[in-house]
């Protein structure tokens, strides 16, 4: 990955951490706190593993499947995405999503 890339890709996680403190959620980067592979990019909506992708060309499959298997089971994967000048879509499960909206949290 090159440098624009690591930049954009830490300006989109960024901007997911300030979206989430505006809806009162703790939203962090996630490798300033535990770095590594696996680890989330965006921390504090709890029982959520949050991928974030900030580019214009999404491939839907590669991001949630990586979501997927960082999240091993242990939280819900969620992929949030956005082109510029387009709002941040998230993509997960459709199971999770009628769950959530039912009530039942996330998983």
């Amino acid at each position: 990955m090159g440098k624009m890339s690591r930049d954009k890709g830490k300006v989109g996680e960024r901007e997911v951490a300030a979206l989430l403190r505006e809806f009162g959620f703790e939203g962090r980067r996630g490798v300033q706190y535990r770095g590594g592979s696996g680890s989330a990019d965006v921390e504090g909506l709890p029982g959520f593993h949050i991928e974030v992708k900030r580019v214009e060309k999404f491939n839907l499959d590669a991001a949630y499947a990586q979501a997927v298997t960082d999240a091993d089971g242990k939280a819900t994967p969620v992929v949030f995405h956005r082109k510029s000048d387009k709002p941040w879509a998230v993509v997960m499960d459709a199971k999770h999503f009628l769950n959530l909206v039912r009530g039942g949290g996330g998983r």
